[in-house]
């Protein structure tokens, strides 16, 4: 999880633990309905290359339709789970959240992940607000959810390519 949380020693210490857990279950819901969003994009300007999708509405930039796509899937995704969550944790002891919230603290992994998911989103909503004129609310949202799955690409391709899984800590005898 993001570094701004605390991160105890103890599970059972463990302070913010809904907060923590909420915002990881729909930070990936985000990223999860953005992937869909954009195949679905992909998939709409293939349809429509081979003219097997025809629409009376005048055809748009590819980069809209894709952003757009991928906008409606990030907020059907977060919407979904929004209401998923509370129905998975319905009746499940504090201790439970506080557990779930301290493992996704204690993987050095997922907090990497989330320090460069943050950052694609960032950049993305800087650039939305400086060039996005024109995106719509579907656009917008769609820039900062392309914005996560290229922060996710960078970490994959960061951890997995250049530093082959392994952390720095693991090498030390």
């Amino acid at each position: 999880m993001s570094r701004f949380f605390p991160h105890p020693t103890y599970a059972e210490d463990q302070p913010l633990s809904k907060t923590i857990l909420t915002t990881h279950v729909l930070t990936r819901a985000v990223q999860a309905g953005s992937l869909a969003g954009t195949g679905v994009g992909l998939s709409l300007l293939t349809l429509r290359r081979f003219n097997i999708l025809s629409s009376r509405v005048p055809p748009v930039p590819a980069y809209l339709t894709i952003l757009r796509s991928t906008g409606v899937g990030a907020v059907i995704a977060f919407g979904i789970l929004s209401v998923g969550l509370p129905i998975r944790m319905w009746g499940r002891e504090e201790i439970e959240w506080k557990d779930r919230s301290w493992r996704l603290r204690a993987n050095k992994g997922q907090t990497e992940c989330d320090d460069y998911t943050y950052g694609g989103m960032a950049v993305a909503a800087a650039a939305v607000a400086w060039k996005g004129k024109g995106l719509g609310w579907k656009g917008a949202v769609g820039g900062i959810g392309a914005g996560s799955l290229l922060g996710m690409l960078g970490y994959m391709g960061w951890r997995y390519g250049v530093k082959g899984g392994k952390f720095e800590e693991d090498d030390i005898p």
